[in-house]
């Protein structure tokens, strides 16, 4: 477990700005190294302000998004063609944008093309045995105003889930249905990146960063991810503001 790092930054502008920056470079030194790295992505406000600089500061750095795998840490289980998933989203702000490779994105079955949820995730699951390395370079991730990251929620039967993805069915957040990677598979980072701005995250911040005690991850499901190499918090000074 490594000992998370806090960046505070003025707004949410600010935020979405560094962490592109940031990402940019990370891919690039990953690149260099003669990897292809792996991303999971996240979803949000907050990943919308992110896809928007991301496709700003394009191949900076000399970043080859056609080398570099895309995932995604959760997605709503509605229609390929509904505004409420993630990778729709993603697609049309950064992905399509920069010109990442559709072999390499790899987004979870939506519900007009497999039975039910749970089809969804195990095929999910079985994808990303396929095709991934085994360990992503970067897992980025929302913070909920309850704790939750992906689609883990407190309380919720899928926080023991042992495999790699998981079904929720019951979600608190609309819509109820969802598919989130397990914290197993979210573990298998060597970097986590939170992502939190606005002061109605404060206090979810505040708890999941929380020493004496610590966060028990069923409580604040945050406090369950943590990166092999780093993990940061990226906050603007709003989601800071209890610390």
């Amino acid at each position: 477990m490594t000992e998370p790092l806090i960046e505070v930054h003025d707004d949410a502008t600010a935020l979405a700005t560094a962490v592109a920056g940031a990402l940019v470079a990370r891919l690039a030194d990953a690149q260099e190294r003669g990897e292809e790295p792996q991303v999971a992505l996240t979803g949000g406000s907050i990943a919308d302000q992110l896809h928007h600089q991301l496709t700003r500061l394009g191949n900076d750095h000399g970043t080859d998004w056609a080398r570099v795998v895309f995932w995604w840490g959760d997605e709503r289980f509605v229609a390929r063609g509904s505004d409420e998933r993630n990778a729709g989203a993603a697609r049309a702000a950064f992905l399509d944008p920069v010109g990442a490779d559709p072999g390499k994105v790899h987004e979870v079955p939506a519900a007009d093309e497999v039975d039910d949820v749970a089809a969804a995730a195990a095929a999910y699951a079985t994808t990303l045995r396929e095709h991934g390395s085994g360990e992503f370079e970067v897992v980025l991730l929302g913070v909920g105003p309850d704790g939750h990251v992906a689609s883990l929620f407190p309380g919720h039967p899928a926080l023991d889930d042992e495999g790699i993805a998981v079904a929720v069915t019951d979600s608190p957040k609309p819509p109820p249905q969802r598919v989130s990677l397990t914290f197993n598979a979210l573990n298998r980072a060597r970097t986590v990146w939170f992502i939190v701005s606005g002061e109605a995250k404060a206090e979810a911040v505040a708890k999941a960063l929380a020493e004496h005690p610590p966060a028990d991850p069923h409580e604040v499901p945050a406090a369950g991810v943590t990166g092999s190499v780093e993990t940061v918090w990226f906050l603007d000074r709003e989601s800071a503001s209890k610390l």
